[in-house]
């Protein structure tokens, strides 16, 4: 039988659910029923008790379904990005749609081919002494509505890994692409190990507090992430919190705009800028200004933004109308300040889709709100600046960390640069890129807790001695 993404659709959408509408037309994608708080227990129990025979299983059998889910994924790749492309909005070329659910098998097969092994700590007249990594139980994980699919995968590949079982509430906007994504993997999994329950803030919030879920992942705002720190309190709960970001990029003066302008584009643009880890704001030298932003408008003028299903583009919309709304907002108070639109802005409000364009905001102070509050799309303010201690100074002043990139020419300088930047990973004339084996996560209020390679597996899983 050929799947499609109607056939996907019918196979996790319920007619009496809630509407989920394609952010670039309005029309219906599918329905989707929200479970409640009793589901989710019934869930949560249901997991706990499946969790017991995926944890004894051997470690390579375990690898060996992770790899067998993303067979799967692969075979049923584009519907899957289809389906994604109507529910997101992302387009499905570019770094996008297909990229994503690429991803998706990519981070199956590296999670699968990773080992956490016992360590001997010591072994001499004085005694022996070893660490093993052992499973937690039932992990919990919130995902966000940018890359639902994918960062669903970074948080249950490696839970899985390691012997836990794994519950998840998807956002609101984007269930049905996780549901989906799910009922492919399960097709190499266990009953019940792994289990997808839409619903709202109440089943995020059981999820923080429930006695039967020892970790806790979310990706998100850092306002969630604070209340979920607070509910899991009681239980003393494990958290990975990978939480906002304002990204900032510094570029030194020796760099060719040119030769830049294409990866500082999509280092900000990834995903319409809906990305925690994308370039937020750009503090550019004041001998390359004028050049840099020159080349960054001629990038944004040819990048093509509509629909996602039309092949052309590789823009898209953004995926609900809070996001387009404070994009809007933001911009249009830094140019009330009196900064410089150099291309984009001015919105079709009443226009069909939450297209917002593609937008170059210069002349603007480091203290306006476009700079200082995660504008979380296609909206770049550009800061001049003359001394690079005060770049600096200015890329750290903020209670965010999650990212970082120096622009130059000269590799050495740029990482002295990065060693004085705070934040969890500083990229070198890139920004935003991430790979299976490298841990990634946030410092400041962008949260705690590494995601990805070894690190990864020992994030969802407890330390055990055995000494003697």
């Amino acid at each position: 039988m050929t799947i499609t993404c109607d056939t996907l659709l019918d196979r996790v959408a319920d007619a009496n659910g809630q509407q989920i509408l394609d952010p670039a037309t309005g029309q219906l994608v599918g329905k989707v029923r929200f479970r409640t708080v009793d589901e989710l227990d019934s869930a949560i129990e249901r997991a706990r008790l499946a969790q017991r025979s995926w944890a004894e299983r051997r470690d390579e059998d375990r690898a060996a379904d992770l790899l067998r889910a993303a067979d799967a994924i692969d075979a049923v790749a584009e519907p899957l990005a289809e389906l994604l492309s109507r529910e997101q909005g992302k387009p499905l070329n570019g770094p996008n749609a297909r990229f994503e659910v690429g991803a998706c098998a990519s981070w199956l097969r590296a999670t699968a081919a990773t080992t956490l092994p016992g360590e001997v700590l010591l072994d001499d007249d004085s005694g022996h002494a070893e660490l093993h990594y052992r499973p937690i139980g039932v992990v919990g994980a919130v995902g966000p509505w940018n890359w639902p699919m994918m960062i669903t995968t970074w948080q249950i590949a490696p839970a899985l890994r390691m012997g836990n079982s794994v519950v998840v509430k998807p956002s609101e906007y984007t269930p049905l692409s996780v549901l989906a994504l799910a009922h492919v993997i399960n097709q190499a999994l266990p009953e019940d190990v792994l289990q997808v329950l839409p619903g709202g803030g109440d089943l995020g919030q059981r999820l923080s507090s429930h006695p039967d879920v020892g970790k806790l992942m979310f990706t998100g705002s850092t306002t969630t992430g604070q209340a979920i720190i607070k509910a899991s309190a009681d239980t003393v709960k494990r958290l990975t919190l990978e939480l906002g970001g304002n990204d900032a990029g510094i570029v030194l003066p020796d760099v060719d705009p040119r030769a830049i302008a294409e990866d500082l584009f999509w280092g900000a643009f990834i995903n319409t800028g809906q990305t925690c880890a994308a370039l937020k704001r750009l503090y550019v030298h004041t001998d390359v200004y004028d050049d840099v932003c020159a080349a960054l408008v001629e990038v944004a003028a040819k990048m093509p933004m509509g629909r996602g299903l039309d092949e052309a583009n590789v823009l898209g919309p953004l995926q609900n109308r809070k996001q387009f709304d404070i994009v809007a907002r933001l911009v249009e108070a830094a140019r009330r300040a009196g900064a410089t639109v150099l291309i984009g802005g001015d919105p079709d409000h009443q226009a069909v889709g939450n297209f917002y364009p593609t937008t170059l905001v210069a002349d603007i102070d480091n203290t306006n709100p476009l700079v200082v509050e995660e504008q979380f799309g296609p909206a770049l303010p550009i800061v001049r600046y003359d001394d690079l201690d005060r770049a600096i100074t200015m890329a750290n002043d903020l209670d965010t960390g999650l990212g970082a990139s120096v622009w130059s020419a000269n590799p050495e300088s740029a990482r002295t640069v990065a060693t004085r930047l705070q934040a969890g990973t500083v990229w070198i004339n890139s920004h935003g890129g991430v790979h299976p084996m490298i841990p990634f996560g946030g410092i400041k209020k962008s949260g705690y807790g590494l995601e990805f390679g070894v690190e990864g597996l020992k994030g969802v899983s407890v330390p055990q001695v055995i000494n003697g």
